[in-house]
């Protein structure tokens, strides 16, 4: 098993601040083998995705992999769907269905990243289901310390992965949240998508299986409690700051 890490963005997006050596440095000092990136799709183009796949593969290392990929919005800037892949970039703003169309028809992977981001779990659509390898269930920057509410049923009834995503963009979102993953052969993109689509792989929080279900479970009240907490903090903070 290899720890991967979800969701994460470097400075080739917008409002990333990393550039991808010291992603691969600082994650590989906290046991990670694999980062899956996940770019802004704003401003990129095809020239653009493939510059960035090449400084993927020189900023990866002997002990940390470097998987390129993008989080494509559609025009509302809503639904945000990561995908990774040998898919070709598909063009901003999209609609979700004809996004996810185009992913499967290039065999790549598909996420559905955090739902409850501006509700975007109100526009869900079944037909994505069978388009969809996963939802994000549990994101550090949107959700916080616990799992994300409104995700969760949208994985009970279907076979769609639990995934979860730090959403990195700085420090403050190292957060415990893993992707372990199975693998084979050595660590490289292609049998780190083949771990992901054969669901050779298990998300994980503290070093425990990621809570799925059972609202009553201990762990889960727990952690929504702290997220609560912590939020009171943030906001008390924020108004001292401005006062």
């Amino acid at each position: 098993m290899i720890k991967a890490a979800c969701h994460i963005h470097s400075e080739w997006s917008y409002d990333g601040k990393w550039p991808l050596p010291k992603l691969a440095a600082e994650f590989g000092r906290r046991g990670y083998r694999a980062l899956l990136m996940t770019e802004h799709d704003r401003g990129f183009t095809q020239a653009r995705l493939q510059e960035y796949r090449e400084a993927c593969a020189q900023a990866s290392t002997k002990d940390v992999l470097m998987v390129p990929g993008i989080e494509y919005s559609d025009r509302e800037n809503i639904v945000h769907i990561l995908v990774w892949g040998s898919v070709p970039f598909l063009g901003e703003a999209l609609p979700t269905i004809e996004l996810l169309d185009k992913v499967e028809a290039a065999h790549g992977i598909a996420v559905f990243a955090h739902p409850s981001r501006k509700e975007a779990w109100k526009g869900f659509d079944p037909k994505w289901v069978s388009k969809l390898l996963g939802i994000e269930i549990w994101n550090r920057k949107t959700d916080g310390w616990a799992p994300s509410k409104t995700a969760l049923p949208l994985i009970e009834h279907d076979a769609l992965l639990p995934f979860v995503g730090m959403d990195f963009h700085s420090s403050r979102q190292f957060f415990p949240l893993v992707t372990q993953l199975e693998l084979e052969t050595p660590v490289t993109e292609t049998s780190v998508l083949q771990g992901l689509t054969l669901r050779r792989c298990r998300s994980t929080a503290f070093g425990k299986p990621v809570v799925q279900h059972g609202s009553n479970d201990w762990r889960l009240i727990g952690l929504r409690a702290a997220e609560r907490c912590r939020r009171s903090i943030a906001i008390t903070r924020r108004l001292f700051a401005n006062g």
